[in-house]
């Protein structure tokens, strides 16, 4: 493992208590990093911690990503806790199940849309006026290739995905000049819990289209953003950094 430096730095991982998430909260916390685990399931949270105590400094959050009042107290608390927020990484997300358009139920395609880019938003806009205030931030939203080619039977989340390379490509070019750099990665499928959301079709076409012929590990997905959260990171903000095995080369 490549070391990248993260010494003093605070981050925020939304969804970090399994799959990416999980993945992404022990890459940074090897990095030297304190991270706070964002997620909605209580027990995954505390099953997390536990099992990343010996790497650092870890704690976590139940929070409904969705709610603002939810996301402003986790903020509030995490600021009372670490002092300050250096890194933001919005990874919590859900499939919402593969359809045709028409045959996808209203209130999936709403939920699916809050949890993936609502969500989102709301945590940029609570945590983004603290890095301006100290001159320094790095957020890192985990969109999805879905978001830049659109998966057939997946309409809701290849459109929350692609909304959320547009908040980054936006939210970018506000904050360029106060220290704040913006991206997102864009993977291929990982074999995570999502896959229990998923038609066994739908998984068989998203690999047929790899061709390097395999899924992607979160500990690969992990390693981008670690370098993303990092200060070598200096004059990249508003890309989507590519993840899908050859799949999209742009």
């Amino acid at each position: 493992m490549n070391q990248i430096d993260l010494k003093n730095r605070v981050a925020v991982v939304t969804g970090g208590a399994q799959g990416i998430g999980f993945a992404v909260s022990e890459r940074l916390l090897k990095s030297g990093a304190s991270v706070v685990m964002w997620d909605i399931d209580a027990e995954k949270l505390q099953q997390a911690q536990a099992a990343l105590q010996a790497l650092g400094n870890v704690s976590g959050h139940v929070v409904e990503l969705t709610a603002e009042q939810d996301v402003a107290r986790a903020t509030a608390q995490t600021l009372q806790a670490q002092g300050h927020i250096d890194i933001l990484v919005n990874n919590a997300g859900i499939t919402g199940g593969n359809a045709p358009t028409w045959e996808l139920d209203p209130q999936v395609w709403r939920r699916v849309i809050e949890v993936n880019l609502i969500a989102p938003y709301l945590t940029c806009r609570a945590i983004t006026p603290h890095m301006r205030a100290r001159g320094w931030g790095r957020i890192i939203n985990v969109a999805s290739v879905a978001g830049k080619e659109g998966n057939p039977n997946a309409s809701h989340y290849s459109a929350s995905k692609a909304g959320v390379i547009a908040l980054t490509k936006s939210l970018a070019k506000e904050v360029a000049t106060q220290g704040v750099l913006v991206n997102a990665v864009a993977p291929a499928v990982a074999k995570t819990a999502m896959f229990a959301q998923m038609t066994e079709a739908h998984i068989a076409y998203m690999l047929g289209k790899i061709p390097m012929g395999r899924f992607v590990e979160v500990e690969e997905i992990a390693a981008m953003i670690a370098w993303l959260a990092s200060e070598d990171c200096s004059f990249t903000t508003g890309s989507v950094f590519d993840i899908t095995g050859g799949r999209s080369t742009y």
